[in-house]
């Protein structure tokens, strides 16, 4: 099975693989920093402690390992600013892509970079035809990034349970297909 680079080098700033309990610090910090920016578009922070992160870890490595899912570190100058994730999606041949950023590295683009980053490198997995980016209706800033690498819009559902504290209860669902250039590794 053909993987995805451990480390995606985007001048600026790179993506880094999440790898076990050796990011443990990194990402508590990060994820704890981040916890008032978070709260009102992911139920998981709801969950959040030590033990949750050091789980979270743990999966990383089995999931990349496996191929179901793709965690990365969205990295400044070898320091965790955020996190992106391709998730095998139920349908064959897609991933989901999730992205969040610590509040004080929004506002630059580097989420719409990150994304477009990691959807090059999941370009380049040959079972991968398709990345979809599910958001809340409401969540203004997390639509602006599938707009601004040209997704489109599939369609509007019922939200997942549980909600979000500021979510609206209905989901947006959006799509990018392979470019006809990509050929996969």
């Amino acid at each position: 099975m053909v993987r995805p680079r451990n480390v995606v080098d985007c001048g600026s700033f790179a993506l880094r693989r999440w790898q076990g309990q050796r990011d443990f610090a990194a990402a508590f910090t990060l994820i704890e920093e981040s916890l008032a920016h978070l709260r009102p578009w992911e139920p998981w922070v709801a969950r959040h402690d030590e033990e949750h992160t050091r789980a979270l870890l743990t999966r990383c490595d089995t999931w990349w390992a496996s191929g179901e899912v793709y965690t990365y570190a969205i990295t400044e100058d070898g320091a965790p600013v955020g996190m992106c994730q391709a998730v095998r999606a139920g349908s064959s041949g897609g991933r989901r892509v999730g992205y969040w950023l610590h509040p004080a590295a929004t506002g630059r683009g580097l989420a719409t970079r990150a994304v477009a980053a990691l959807a090059e490198e999941m370009f380049t997995l040959p079972e991968v035809d398709h990345l979809e980016i599910v958001h809340d209706r409401a969540n203004t800033a997390s639509a602006a990034v599938p707009r601004r690498l040209g997704f489109t819009e599939l369609r509007r559902e019922p939200a997942a349970l549980p909600l979000a504290p500021a979510g609206s209860g209905t989901a947006v669902v959006w799509r990018l297909n392979r470019p006809q250039d990509a050929t996969g590794a």
